[in-house]
Formats: C-alpha cells, structure tokens, sequence
C-alpha cells in the first residue's frame, strides 16, 4: 500500500498578476472538496528581480485519522512538486534552476511571454535570455510541459493573468478535481467572477488544445499621407529586402524630429543600397543613432498622451481614482549643454563658473510629478525644443560622427564587405546618455582605430566581432583591453 501524501504546488507570479489570488483558489478549492490546505508565501523583490513564490499544500481529509491534523510543508522542496505554475518564461527558468520541476513527477504550466529582468535590461549589449533555450530546458525536465501564451489571453479577457492560469490547471488533469470545481472555487470568490471564469474558459482552452491561439500576423509597415512621398523613395531606390527596415526607420524619425531629418536618413543610405545585408544593418544602426537620446527626446516621450495612458492601464486604474507619476531626473550639466545652441553650450563646458553655478541645481537631482499642471509643463516647455535641435551641441557632434563612420562602411563596402558588416555592427556600442553613452563612444572609438590594421589581416571580420563582444561584457572595459592586447 502506498501511503497517502500531500499534493504539492508551487507557483511562481510578479506583482500585479493575482497570485494571491490563485493561491486562494487553490485553496478553496481543496478545503470544498475534501482536502487539508495550506498555503505560504515568500515574496519577491522589486524592478522585476524575482517573483512572490506561492507554495500549497492539499492532503485528503479521508486519509487521516478522525481529530488528526497532516504535518504540512512551509515551503518547496526540490524533487517534491507536483505541480508548477509560472507566470512569465524567465520564472519558469527560475523553476528550473531552482530544481523544483522532476521530470518523473511534475506538471509544469508556464506562460510563454517574456517580462524582460533588470540583468536583461541593464545589459550593456543584447541581454536577453534565449527563449528557445529556456523552452526546450522545462519541455526536458518535466513530465508533462504546459505552455502558452496566457498573457495574451489574458489581455484578450481585460484581467490578470491568475484565471488563465487556473483554467490551464484545470485541463492539465493534475489535480483530482473536475472543472466545474474549479469554477465553484472562483464563484466563491465573489470578485470579477464573470472575466474571471471567461479568461478560466481561455486558459483550460489553450492548455486543453496545445498551445494557445496564434496572434495574427501585423501587416507591412505602413506609412501615412505626410511620408508618402518617402514611401515612393524606398520604393523606387531601394531593394525590397530593405524596405521593412527603411520604413521603420522612417517613421522613427519622423517622429523623433521631422519629415526633413527622415528624408536626410535615406540620403545617407543611397550610396550603401547595392551593398545587400550591409545596407540592412546600416538602416537600423543609422535610425538608432539618428534619434540619439538626448533631454528633450526624454521629455518628449514622458509628455506623451499614449504615456498616460500605458501606465493608467498598467495599475488598472479605475474612473473614481486619481494617478499621480513621479519621474525622477538627475540630469547632469554635460546633458544641459547637449540641449542648447552649439556656441552655448560649448560655453557651458568650458567656463568653470557657468559649471559651478549649473551644477548646484543639479547635484541633486529632481522629482517632477508630470501628472501635475506645474510638472507636466517643465517637461513640455523642454520637449517644445525640438524644432531647435539642429542647432544644438549633441545634434552637431552626432551628425560628424555618424558621417564618419559612414564613410568608413563605404569605403570599406567596395572591398571588405564582412569587414563593413562589423562596422556597421560596432555602432550598437554607442547608445544611452550621459556615463552610458561616454562609456561606449570611448569603446566604439578603440575598436575604430584597430580597423585600419585589422582590416587586411586573416579573420579580420572575426577578430572585429570579438571586439565588439569583449566592449560589451564589462562596464570598465576591462575585456576589451585585454582583448586588444591580444591583437
């Protein structure tokens, strides 16, 4: 006879998603049908560094002995779950680290989507984990592997993700309950329970067939009446393997500056249109640094009335609520005089007074509430600095650097297409503002001048391509002084 044991679920969500909520279900719906539970919580941290771990356990009433109480676990243990819910793929990879998913034992529901971690985004380069990997790895440690995209779905019903997710578990078939007692748990819940049990349907749905429905494919970029006239230039001077990545980056620039700063972009790119893959890289790297970061394009966006409305729908924001956004600036005087007329702020930079005196209002730093008539306006009087970008001390320097480096892919197109391709490439390095951006100039401009002696020797694009990884591993550049010092 196998003794009875508790069932064990773990279940792993950000803030927001409802898994308290879903913890609550679980138990309700082992306490309604017969069962002991117990539930316990370790919450997670902020900004996205982990997630609240939710640990249930459910033990049959009928297996213990009348005026008996199960000993039930406070927390997972590897090797012992029956069930593992996460909530977004990289917790699902934090399941799997953790070692709490067995491949001869555990159900394992994850949601497919990516909420990106602060290592991923603060990532110097490309940070973001492969999701094929992470995949492939819980399809591999699991008995049995539930995956879809339930964020989607979720978004479809208008509510948290922890319904879906719940229906999911449902149709897994891993607990010893039927899906009308799944229902009957949120029911009791009394809250939301109509979206609730419409995104329950969608998620035992997904799960029930495989995977969830495909989103349809989003059509070809598409540019308005005011870019027209460009779309007619990508068109006729440009070869369609480029034209997706042209248009995005038209419209890029539009909107960063005007339809003359857009125009200026597929100017720049018509000598390099016969130059196949390197003509593709150029028009994104080129559409980056065309709408560099700066103060104003800061304010821009955090002005924006598409802003107010992201966030008023992240926290939910209901009608009878008011919203108040804190931005937190710390700009510093390097930044104000990239803002201003190129005389000034050279000024600025050079006059240890002008420093000093710019430098007490900045030391700081400033909380500027933008949902506020007095904050939104500091924002917006900034923002309205666009039109007068053109003459500032960042627009000039920008546009000398990027002729610069365009020339270089040029020359080098005629004769070292791989080499150009690496340059090309290298131009990722340069980003951000302020520290950020001064760190990866500093890189960009090491690995530059190593091309002319690079360039006519074996594996030169390799060599360069090494280059550009070792800028990108550390913050001091420590790998690539090293790897120079191998060259």
């Amino acid at each position: 006879m196998t003794p009875p044991r508790a069932i064990t679920i773990a279940l792993l969500a950000m803030g927001g998603e409802g898994g308290g909520v879903l913890s609550d279900w679980l138990v309700d719906l082992g306490e309604a049908n017969g069962h002991f539970a117990q539930a316990t919580s370790v919450p997670g941290v902020a900004q996205r560094t982990g997630a609240t771990v939710y640990y249930i356990e459910l033990f049959p009433q009928a297996a213990v002995t009348p005026g008996a109480q199960p000993v039930l676990a406070l927390a997972p243990v590897p090797g012992e779950l029956d069930v593992v819910i996460a909530s977004e793929l990289m917790e699902a990879g934090r399941a799997l680290q953790r070692g709490l998913v067995t491949p001869g034992r555990t159900t394992f529901i994850a949601s497919t989507h990516r909420v990106y971690s602060m290592t991923e985004r603060t990532a110097l380069g490309d940070g973001r984990v492969d999701s094929d990997k992470l995949l492939a790895g819980a399809r591999a440690a699991a008995a049995r592997f539930v995956a879809a995209d339930f964020a989607q779905l979720a978004e479809q019903a208008g509510g948290p993700i922890s319904p879906v997710l719940f229906g999911a578990l449902a149709a897994s078939g891993a607990l010893p309950f039927a899906r009308e007692q799944f229902e009957e748990a949120i029911r009791r819940g009394g809250v939301g329970v109509k979206a609730s049990l419409e995104a329950f349907a969608a998620g035992y749905q997904a799960a029930a067939a495989g995977s969830a429905p495909a989103a349809p494919a989003g059509p070809a970029v598409a540019l308005g009446p005011r870019l027209a006239r460009l779309g007619e230039r990508i068109a006729q001077q440009f070869p369609p393997a480029a034209h997706d990545t042209l248009r995005h980056g038209v419209l890029r620039l539009a909107d960063y500056q005007d339809e003359a700063h857009a125009a200026d972009y597929l100017d720049r790119l018509l000598p390099l249109r016969d130059a196949g893959e390197v003509l593709v890289e150029a028009a994104r790297h080129l559409a980056l640094w065309m709408s560099y970061e700066d103060a104003i394009r800061v304010a821009d966006l955090k002005t924006r009335r598409t802003r107010f409305q992201r966030v008023a729908g992240e926290v939910r924001l209901n009608p009878d609520q008011l919203l108040a956004i804190n931005e937190y600036m710390h700009p510093r005087v390097e930044e104000i005089a990239d803002i201003l007329p190129a005389g000034l702020g050279r000024w600025l930079l050079a006059s240890r007074m002008a420093r000093a005196v710019v430098g007490r209002f900045t030391r700081q730093g400033k909380v500027v509430r933008t949902s506020s008539l007095g904050g939104f306006l500091q924002l917006y009087a900034i923002a309205a600095l666009r039109p007068l970008r053109r003459r500032s001390l960042r627009f000039a320097a920008e546009q000398q650097r990027i002729g610069e480096w365009l020339a270089q892919v040029q020359r080098l197109a005629a004769t070292h297409l791989a080499v150009a391709l690496e340059v090309v490439r290298a131009q990722r390095l340069v980003k951000g503002y302020g520290d950020t951006h001064e760190r990866g100039w500093r890189n960009y401009q090491t690995i530059m001048n190593a091309v002319p002696s690079l360039v006519d020797s074996p594996g030169a694009a390799q060599r360069l391509r090494e280059l550009s990884e070792a800028a990108l591993a550390d913050d001091d550049g420590r790998a690539l002084a090293e790897r120079m010092a191998l060259m």
